[in-house]
């Protein structure tokens, strides 16, 4: 089936519909085009994949028509589930001989007008992407610019979703003893994770890196066949989605054993400084690089500033990387709602690694983190 229908409150669904064509309109596009992926779940709740056949949502800007979600009839019962009576969204089905690209232009001239300005999907294929501007006539502009600023502010439901994913990935970490010893493989080790991440509540994992001695000197190491060894450091950075879309993001360092590396303890207790510092530093009104730096200035000022190598952190909800971006030269201000990591990490190339990593959520009056797992080096038995 090429989609997965989530049931949701009508309610919210259309807040959503209307907050994005009201967005839309003020961005002076006339319409939205919103072909499957996480933009799609969060106005239908409808999650699907991109095929060589169309598949759009077409939604006007505010004070334009009603929307339209345009299917291949073959894959219309994968939509069963989306509310469209009670959302207001008229469904019209194409099948294999007619043209979908046309039939879009023609729902896009109702009234009259022809389309100047489109948001169109940022995952968009060009498959579709290119006929659509040839068929429209009209300037494309990425849908992202738009949905973002509605997708940055979590609501209720959607922070108790990120919630119970930050409870699930909590739990595999605390079962790391049962899967990294000595004498396993990465990838062994990885495969056991991956196991229990479906366990713990996940439908799937999404990433499992598990970085040990010299590979966790590369942030996104993924997995190999290295042994891991007795004094091995090891960064496990694991996470995926829950049943409601939303995703789990969590890293935690382990010692196989007492560390080998005489410099691991003092460095560690560098980066568990600069992680606290960073989440203390949330509230509303900072501003995203303001966070990066309350991570970044304990770093650099125990002289490890050249090895922390990537931004502090990302958005998260339907996609494990969304906005706010946590970087320098982010000078966007936090509001209450918008959910992100905080993981700063230290590099040590050729010898080892280590990065400790939360979601936190901007709270009315401060910040709330999801993930409980305590942020010590956890030395595990070897």
């Amino acid at each position: 089936m090429a989609t997965d229908s989530l049931k949701q409150d009508p309610a919210v669904l259309s807040a959503r519909l209307r907050r994005a064509a009201e967005t839309a309109a003020h961005a002076d596009l006339d319409a939205l085009l919103i072909t499957p992926g996480s933009d799609l779940r969060y106005l239908l709740g409808a999650r699907g994949e991109s095929f060589e056949r169309l598949s759009t949502l077409v939604l006007p800007a505010a004070g334009g028509a009603a929307p339209v979600l345009v299917l291949p009839k073959l894959e219309a019962p994968g939509y069963a589930d989306v509310p469209a009576d009670e959302l207001g969204i008229e469904v019209v089905t194409w099948v294999d001989g007619e043209d979908p690209h046309a039939l879009v232009a023609d729902l896009l001239r109702r009234g009259g007008r022809a389309p100047s300005r489109l948001g169109v999907a940022d995952v968009m294929p060009a498959l579709h992407c290119l006929p659509l501007r040839s068929a429209t006539g009209a300037e494309q502009v990425l849908a992202g610019s738009v949905l973002r600023e509605l997708r940055m502010r979590k609501d209720a439901a959607e922070i108790d979703a990120l919630r119970a994913a930050g409870a699930a990935i909590d739990r595999v970490h605390a079962r790391m003893g049962e899967f990294l010893t000595a004498g396993r493989t990465e990838a062994q080790v990885g495969a056991d994770i991956a196991a229990a991440i479906v366990e713990e509540g996940h439908t799937e994992a999404e990433f499992v890196i598990v970085g040990s001695a010299a590979n966790g000197a590369s942030p996104h190491h993924a997995l190999s066949d290295r042994v891991i060894e007795a004094g091995d450091v090891v960064v496990v950075d694991i996470g995926g989605p829950i049943a409601s879309g939303y995703n789990s993001d969590c890293t935690r360092t382990y010692a196989v054993g007492e560390p080998a590396q005489p410099d691991v303890l003092e460095t560690y207790a560098v980066l568990q400084a600069a992680q606290d510092a960073a989440v203390r530093a949330v509230r509303p009104g900072a501003t995203a690089e303001s966070i990066d730096a309350a991570a970044r200035e304990p770093i650099a000022a125990a002289g490890f500033g050249e090895q922390f190598i990537h931004r502090t952190g990302h958005g998260i909800g339907l996609d494990v990387h969304e906005e706010p971006y946590i970087v320098g030269g982010n000078a966007l201000e936090l509001e209450p709602g918008m959910a992100f990591s905080i993981e700063p990490g230290i590099y040590h190339a050729g010898r080892w690694g280590a990065r400790i990593e939360d979601i936190v959520v901007v709270t009315e009056d401060g910040v709330l983190s999801v993930n409980s797992q305590p942020h010590d080096l956890v030395v595990l038995p070897a």
